[in-house]
């Protein structure tokens, strides 16, 4: 079979490029130092140490404490175990309150835990897609929830959510607040204790860590059951036997982007203010969806009667990789539910992309991404 190489990666909101210095770092631990963390002789001692210092650098990234951060496999079990844990903890059946663009590894968990009983309240966000306390404030009030979760970026839009607020909101009401925090770690400042949140999700992959491994954030005094039975690791809340290289490699690629965070967000807001001073030039007609408070690099455009998955397919065949609002099978288009969410016209919904732009992408890639954009739009 023949496969086309990527010429031009756009797509850094579904992953990221593993870090060289986060691959270096993994591979003593998949040759040579390949030892049991949990077993008690020497050999094994090294990757205890990798396992605890890796634990105390994501840690001071984002102002938590070492025993606050799990190891887990990444996002999705971050959330399901965020939302099924203090469901399993809570008796008297108390509303979570959610919003309806989460990611599906929210959204899925949310209704898992309505088969057994807990009510799931869902708010629809602004047509900039955002959740505003004041938009929080009535729900919360009438349901009394014991979670609230909302996720820091929406992953579509790129929407940045005043996640302080609606956790000073969620407190006021004695609610656990919990946020899937996988589009911004790595991406912007985020200091736990600030914030205030309960529990915070996070995914290695999408700040140029490893596939498969991510890390959770429990506040000291949060009590969550153990989502893998088995073994003690993980403080006995997460068994199994720890995947010790994507865990150091994980470390590794978050420290590096934390250190250059401020150059990173620089090249990209450069790098994005390029790609609108282009394709204005061109005078093709689009709108951006998600209002003004966007992560650096996400960008949504719809265009008016045209079909985003056929734009992507085309982008494709030039080498360069996008994705799309909409995915389709052989009988029906299926707008997405972010798109559903913040009530897009259905004539620009099924004609959204969405490019995401990265630390390792350049000025010529954005030549080439609105030339071929261009020539497909027109």
């Amino acid at each position: 079979m023949i496969t086309m190489k990527v010429c031009i990666y756009a797509d850094n909101a579904a992953t990221t490029q593993l870090d060289k210095a986060a691959f270096e770092a993994m591979v003593p631990w998949l040759t040579d130092e390949y030892g049991n963390p949990s077993q008690p002789y020497s050999f094994s001692r090294s990757a205890k140490k990798a396992l605890a210092d890796s634990r105390e650098t994501i840690a001071a990234c984002i102002n938590a404490d070492p025993d606050e951060i799990y190891f887990t496999s990444g996002g999705t079990e971050g959330d399901n175990w965020a939302i099924k844990g203090l469901a399993f903890l809570n008796d008297d059946r108390r509303d979570v309150i959610t919003s309806a663009f989460e990611h599906h590894a929210i959204l899925r968990s949310c209704e898992a835990i309505k088969r057994i009983g807990h009510p799931v309240t869902y708010i629809e966000p602004d047509q900039n897609g955002m959740i505003m306390p004041n938009t929080l404030e009535p729900s919360i009030t009438t349901k009394q929830p014991f979670l609230v979760t909302f996720m820091y970026v929406n992953n579509e839009l790129g929407t940045i959510q005043p996640i302080q607020e609606l956790c000073e909101v969620a407190h006021a009401h004695n609610a656990f607040f919990h946020t899937d925090a996988v589009q911004a770690v790595g991406h912007t400042e985020i200091n736990v204790k600030n914030l205030g949140v309960d529990l915070l999700t996070a995914s290695a992959h999408k700040f140029n860590g490893p596939k498969g491994v991510g890390f959770q954030y429990v506040r000291k005094g949060v009590m969550l059951p153990s989502y893998v039975d088995g073994g003690a690791q993980e403080f006995g809340f997460r068994a199994g036997t720890e995947n010790v290289a994507s865990i150091v490699g994980m470390a590794i690629a978050l420290k590096n982007n934390i250190e250059q965070l401020k150059a990173n967000k620089k090249k990209v807001r450069f790098l994005e203010q390029l790609f609108f001073d282009k394709i204005n030039e061109s005078q093709i007609p689009y709108i951006r969806n998600g209002g003004k408070q966007i992560l650096p690099g996400i960008i949504n455009l719809s265009f008016d009667g045209k079909d985003g998955e056929a734009i992507l397919h085309r982008m494709d065949l030039k080498g360069i990789s996008i994705s799309t609002g909409s995915a389709c099978d052989s009988k029906n288009t299926e707008i997405s539910h972010v798109l559903k969410a913040i009530k897009l016209d259905e004539r620009y919904a099924r004609g959204t992309i969405r490019i995401s732009l990265g630390k390792n992408n350049s000025s010529e890639d954005i030549e080439a991404i609105v030339n071929a954009l261009v020539q497909i739009v027109k």
